[in-house]
C-alpha cells in the first residue's frame, strides 16, 4: 500500500506545483492520505469532509463534516480511499466544482471499475480491483480492520453474521 501512495505523491506532487488542496473523504482515507503526503515534494493545504450513508432507497448522501477551507480559485485533489459505483465521488466532485476551485481531480487507493454506475474519471489511481469487499488500510466492516497494514479481501455474508470473524487471524499475525 505504501508503495502506491509513494507513487501517486509523485504523479500528484508532479501535477501541482503551484499550490494544492487535498481534500480527504473521512475515515476511510486518513491511513492513505497519511502515507501519501509523507512523499509528496510539494506541500499541501489539507481539508476533510465527511458524508452519510446513502439514505435507503433515495441514493442521497449529505454532508456531515464540511471544509474549513475555500476552495474557491484553487486546485484540489479530492482523495479515496475506495470508488466503487462512483456516486459518491461524483456527487463530492460536482460539489467542488460548485464552489468555483480552479480544477478538480480525483485520487483513489482502490478504484473498482467493474461496479461504476457513474463513469466518472479518476486521474490518480493506485490499484484497479476486482469486486471484492475489501478491509484494512482505512476500509473497515463495523468500525473494524481500519487499523491492518494491508489490504484483505473479507467475506460479506461472515461479517454480517460476525463482525469480528477475522479478528483473532489478522491481529495474530
Amino acid at each position: 500500500m505504501k508503495g502506491a501512495a509513494r507513487r501517486l505523491a509523485g504523479e500528484i506532487s508532479a501535477a501541482y506545483n503551484d499550490g494544492l488542496v487535498l481534500v480527504a473523504v473521512l475515515k476511510g482515507s486518513i491511513p492513505f492520505l497519511a502515507d501519501m503526503i509523507r512523499e509528496m515534494t510539494i506541500v499541501p493545504e489539507l481539508d476533510f469532509m465527511s458524508i452519510s450513508s446513502y439514505a435507503p432507497e433515495t441514493g442521497r448522501v449529505r454532508i456531515i463534516k464540511d471544509l474549513d477551507l475555500d476552495v474557491s480559485g484553487r486546485d484540489v485533489v479530492l482523495v479515496e480511499d475506495i470508488v466503487d459505483t462512483g456516486l459518491t465521488l461524483t456527487y463530492l466532485l460536482g460539489e467542488l466544482r460548485r464552489r468555483h476551485a480552479r480544477s478538480v481531480a480525483a485520487c483513489t487507493l482502490l478504484d473498482k471499475t467493474v461496479r461504476r454506475i457513474v463513469p466518472t474519471p479518476v486521474q490518480f489511481v493506485g490499484f484497479e480491483i476486482e469486486d471484492h469487499y475489501v478491509l484494512g488500510y482505512g476500509l473497515d466492516y463495523a468500525e473494524r480492520y481500519r487499523n491492518l497494514d494491508r489490504v484483505i479481501a473479507g467475506d460479506l455474508d461472515v461479517l454480517q453474521s460476525d463482525p469480528d470473524a477475522y479478528v483473532q487471524a489478522l491481529y495474530a499475525e
